[in-house]
């Protein structure tokens, strides 16, 4: 089996790798911007239910469930950055996706909630 039949077998897989580890990179990366965006004043959204954000949060993020973004832009400033969260980095890449199409120009999805608390 030559690579070509190999890639062409086995793309799907190594695209969901790729995609992954492109997710755990990004990651990784807004996490080390993480005391300089708190010093510059980012407002952190945490787009989890009320119920599970009422469980466990990070000190200082904002509750705005995802499908109450849209109509909620008026409480996340556009003037400084913002660092969304979520459980696992899904929903808050939904949310970054959507604040961009909103004309918020500096998102950060740090991915799960639990990584504020570094």
């Amino acid at each position: 089996m030559d690579f070509s039949s190999l890639f062409h077998q086995y793309w799907p897989l190594l695209a969901l790798v790729l995609w992954f580890g492109y997710k755990w990179w990004n990651s990784k990366k807004v996490v080390a911007m993480l005391p300089e965006l708190r010093k510059i004043g980012a407002t952190f959204v945490d787009v989890r239910s009320p119920g599970e954000f009422a469980n466990a949060n990070a000190p200082g993020s904002i509750n705005i469930p995802l499908q109450e973004l849209g109509s909620r832009l008026a409480e996340i400033p556009k003037t400084s950055p913002v660092v969304v969260c979520c459980a696992s980095g899904s929903r808050s890449g939904m949310a970054k996706m959507m604040l961009k199409k909103k004309g918020y120009t500096d998102v950060h999805n740090v991915g799960a909630w639990s990584k504020l608390l570094n």
